[in-house]
């Protein structure tokens, strides 16, 4: 992959996010940006009993119009950090890696930074170091313009998109396959949960 490669902040961010961080020679992660909303910065995906699911990190309102990312503050008068704990007890205690991997989940969830910047910080670097990534990251100083190049995936990577340029998202086990079959564009604790200590070579492999 190129030299650098640029990338959005983003909350337990989808798997193909992880893919191409593993392959990157340098990282920068955008928080001059104006955040946006309905996006990966505040939200992953899970797979549940009931299909997909999205758990959102509520931000304070009124912080998020027209202002940078790294300005944008986390809503603690919202009950979020139970229901995103909750959620991944219900969706991931009978997976094989559950009990090896939740606390660490759990200590990040439970923290509470003022920031999104930063607990999405904290979510990307536990990530990183369960897979075992060692990877320096950067971030910004100043706003790059969106660009169409290779290297610039702010836009590419998008819930709306699901796997940008990767539509045959290779299978692996998930807890409610025989239910749903397998479903792609999840969050990486989804891999994680399941694949554990093979997440690395998934990663390397199949994309």
């Amino acid at each position: 992959m190129a030299e650098k490669i640029l990338l959005s902040s983003t909350y337990f961010p989808p798997i193909n996010y992880l893919s191409i961080v593993s392959r990157a020679d340098k990282i920068f992660i955008e928080k001059e940006e104006n955040y946006l909303k309905q996006t990966y910065r505040n939200r992953c995906l899970i797979l549940t009993a009931n299909g997909p699911s999205s758990l959102s990190v509520p931000v304070l309102s009124g912080s998020s119009i027209k202002s940078p990312v790294r300005d944008i503050k986390i809503d603690y008068s919202k009950r979020w950090q139970q229901v995103h704990i909750r959620a991944l007890i219900s969706s991931y205690k009978s997976s094989a890696f559950f009990e090896y991997y939740f606390e660490d989940f759990e200590k990040i969830i439970k923290r509470k930074p003022a920031f999104l910047i930063d607990l999405n910080s904290n979510t990307l670097e536990t990530t990183m170091r369960i897979i075992g990534i060692s990877k320096a990251i950067e971030y910004t100083n100043i706003f790059e313009q969106y660009s169409e190049s290779a290297n610039d995936f702010r836009k590419s990577i998008s819930p709306k998109k699901n796997i940008p340029g990767n539509p045959s998202q290779k299978e692996y086990y998930q807890v409610f396959s025989y239910r749903f079959g397998f479903v792609s564009g999840l969050s990486i604790l989804d891999l994680i949960f399941n694949v554990g200590p093979d997440s690395l070579s998934y990663l390397s492999e199949n994309y």
